[in-house]
């Protein structure tokens, strides 16, 4: 493995290009509701906490998430899915209208429900999740609306995200279709699919998974060997027909596999405790061995949003690729579902490098 470099000054002048990068982005879009409270007794009917409820809050979730924190790091921003017709969906369009964006990408769909992660947290500490969701591909006629959308809006495109998570928006047609037009229209393509199907990353600038989920694309676990990584890595080279690979590995950070070149290269966690409370100030303890993991919800979805904002503005792959191991730092010291923005990667940055 290869040792990464970049400087605290090419990583400044990369952010300030972020702002005003167009990025579309396709996928599933979520709701991710959170039920806060206390927690201080068991119930008397099962071994479980009694949650008193103090309040209820609502963000964006799955490809949303990316398109939060494409916002939050300052690009333009156009989003394609599908919501249904429900109290859920309607959180889900006012969601999209605080940040800002239009809504003209997002179809409605009265035939499945909005896909909604509700998680219960006491004390800081996530007691359950409930998922609601239909799995099932998109009927043929939803479908055909959702690729003439995104074929129509391609052209004003830096990047495209497609963002699966394997609830039925990202099918066949509309990876081979909307992939098709976008080499044609020379928009470069980062993916993080959900299933091994080759359609859905052929020819993309680059693919983006987790260790599992590598794992199990390859049918092998990859434990911390890093010679099975490698062979993980051109492994999936190879079947996805893309340019470059990314695996994140949480606290082991994230491992870059390019085509063309030998060897792969292995970026580091963050390794200095940061309180974002003071980021840019006097207090960042360098003796410590690891930041302090918090949550690690959405850290995927982040990376995916650096990293294509990060290719869109002018950084080599590798380049972008610690920035979004950067971004994901950030959104790992937050609780919940969280997006980075660029003051903050920036001030990470020149705290690390």
């Amino acid at each position: 493995m290869t040792t990464p470099t970049l400087t605290s000054a090419r990583a400044r002048k990369l952010l300030t290009r972020f702002r005003g990068r167009r990025i579309g982005v396709v996928g599933d879009l979520m709701l991710d509701r959170y039920l806060w409270g206390t927690a201080s007794r068991l119930s008397p009917e099962a071994a479980v906490p009694v949650v008193d409820f103090v309040e209820q809050s609502e963000c964006l979730g799955g490809a949303g998430n990316v398109t939060a924190n494409l916002v939050s790091l300052g690009a333009r921003v156009s989003v394609f899915g599908v919501a249904g017709e429900d109290e859920a969906g309607a959180a889900l369009r006012q969601c999209l209208a605080e940040l800002g964006l239009a809504q003209n990408g997002v179809i409605a769909d009265d035939s499945r429900p909005t896909t909604v992660k509700t998680r219960i947290i006491a004390r800081h500490q996530q007691i359950v999740r409930v998922d609601r969701e239909h799995r099932a591909a998109l009927a043929k006629g939803v479908e055909e609306r959702l690729i003439r959308r995104i074929k129509a809006s391609l052209s004003s495109f830096d990047a495209l995200v497609v963002s699966d998570y394997d609830k039925g928006v990202v099918t066949p047609a509309v990876s081979e279709r909307v992939l098709e037009s976008c080499h044609k229209n020379g928009v470069r393509v980062f993916v993080s699919p959900k299933t091994p199907l080759l359609f859905t990353a052929r020819g993309a600038a680059a693919m983006v998974c987790n260790e599992k989920e590598a794992g199990t694309l390859v049918q092998r676990s990859l434990g911390d060997d890093e010679e099975l990584f490698e062979q993980a890595g051109r492994a999936l080279l190879a079947h996805f027909g893309c340019s470059a690979v990314i695996i994140t590995r949480g606290a082991r950070g994230m491992n870059v596999y390019e085509e063309g070149l030998a060897k792969g290269l292995h970026i580091p966690a963050i390794s200095r405790e940061v309180t974002y409370a003071r980021l840019g100030l006097p207090g960042i303890e360098h003796g410590a061995t690891g930041r302090q993991v918090f949550d690690v919800t959405g850290a995927g979805d982040t990376v995916l949003a650096a990293l294509t904002l990060g290719v869109a503005s002018g950084a080599t792959l590798r380049e972008a690729a610690m920035l979004a191991n950067a971004a994901a730092g950030v959104v790992v010291g937050k609780l919940g579902t969280a997006t980075a923005t660029a003051a903050e990667l920036l001030a990470t940055l020149d705290e690390t490098l």
